[in-house]
C-alpha cells in the first residue's frame, strides 16, 4: 500500500497521485520523494558513488556480503515475493538478488539521484525511488525490507527503523547492517560522513524499540579484525585517508581474504553467530498478532 507523504492517506493504485489531496511526487526518471535532499547533505558524498560503481564487483568484502545477504533471506524468509533494499546506491546488492532470486520482486530506495543513475543501468525493470530512509512512503508492502550500511550515515537511525517497520508486511522482516564497534572508529568513518560505529547492543535496542521480534544478530568480517583494526590504528586523519586503500588489495590478498570471510558466512549457516567484527548484521521480524496468536 502506499503512503501520502503530505496528507498520511493510503492508497493502492498504479500511479502515485493521492486520491486524497491530489498530491504526486515529481518525476526525474523515478519518483522524488525527498528532492531537496535529492544532491546533497551531510550524511554522504555523492561523488562517491563512482568509485563505489567500480569497487564493488573487485572487492572481496562487498561479494561477500552479497552472499551471506541473499543466505540470509533465504534462511529466515523462503517465502519472500518481495524486497525493498533501502539505500540500493549503485544497485550492486540488488542484482546479487536479481541473479539469485529472479521470481522475487525487487525495489531499491536511494536519497541521492547520482546513485540512482547507476542502479537504474544496472537494474533495467527494477523500482527505483529517490527517498528518505525516515519517510518511507509504503505501509505494509513488502515481504522484506533491506538497508545495508545505511542507518550509521542517519543522524534519526531509529526513525528510519520505525520506518522500514511501517513499509514491511506483518511476519515479514528486515535485515540490516551496520559497522560496528565506536573503538574502530578511523579517518575512514570520519571520510564516508558516519555518524556512530555500532554496539551490539544498540542495534539489538533500536530494532527492539521499532518494534520488532529480534531474529539473529551476528558480526561479520570477524578473521579480519586484528587486521582491521590495525589498519584503523594508522588512518586517523581524514584529510589524508585514502578510500580505495581497504577494498584495492591485489588479487591474490583480495581472493585470500575472500576465503576467510566465506568460512565466516559457512559458520553463520550453521548457526554460530560471531562474537565482535568490523560489520554488525541483524535480522528482525514485524510480528504478524493474528497468525502469531493462531500459532
Amino acid at each position: 500500500m502506499k503512503v501520502c507523504l503530505r496528507c498520511g492517506g493510503r492508497f493502492v493504485s498504479e500511479g502515485w497521485r493521492c486520491p486524497e489531496c491530489g498530491q504526486e511526487p515529481a518525476n526525474d526518471g523515478f519518483p522524488l520523494f525527498a528532492p531537496e535532499l535529492a544532491t546533497s547533505n551531510d550524511g554522504f558524498d555523492p561523488d562517491a558513488f563512482e568509485r563505489l560503481a567500480r569497487q564493488e564487483p573487485t572487492s572481496f568484502w562487498f561479494r561477500s556480503r552479497n552472499r551471506l545477504v541473499i543466505q540470509l533471506i533465504n534462511h529466515y524468509f523462503p517465502a519472500a515475493g518481495s524486497v525493498l533494499e533501502v539505500g540500493c546506491g549503485t544497485g550492486y546488492v540488488l542484482s546479487g538478488m536479481r541473479d539469485a532470486m529472479p521470481r522475487v520482486r525487487l525495489a531499491g530506495s536511494e536519497l541521492y539521484t547520482a546513485g540512482l543513475g547507476y542502479a537504474a543501468h544496472r537494474l533495467p525493470g527494477v523500482s527505483l525511488y529517490q527517498m528518505d530512509c525516515r519517510r518511507i512512503p509504503f505501509d505494509s508492502e513488502f515481504d522484506v525490507v533491506c538497508a545495508f550500511d545505511v542507518l550509521e550515515h542517519v543522524d534519526e537511525d531509529e526513525a528510519a527503523l520505525a520506518s522500514m517497520f511501517q513499509a514491511v508486511h506483518p511476519g515479514g522482516g528486515i535485515i540490516v547492517s551496520v559497522p560496528q564497534h565506536p573503538w574502530l572508529w578511523s579517518a575512514g568513518d570520519d571520510f564516508a560522513h558516519h555518524k556512530r560505529r555500532y554496539r551490539r547492543d544498540e542495534l539489538k535496542t533500536k530494532l527492539a524499540v521499532a518494534g520488532f521480534e529480534i531474529l539473529r544478530v551476528t558480526s561479520f568480517v570477524t578473521l579480519l579484525l586484528p587486521l582491521m583494526a590495525l589498519s584503523r590504528s594508522r588512518q586517523r586523519d581524514p584529510r589524508t585517508y585514502d578510500p580505495t586503500s581497504e577494498y584495492g588489495a591485489p588479487r591474490a590478498i583480495d581472493r585470500a581474504m575472500e576465503t576467510l570471510l566465506e568460512s565466516e558466512r559457512w559458520l553463520i549457516r550453521r548457526g554460530v553467530s560471531l562474537p565482535a567484527g568490523g560489520s554488525l548484521i541483524g535480522v528482525a521480524r514485524r510480528p504478524n498478532p493474528l497468525a502469531d496468536s493462531i500459532h
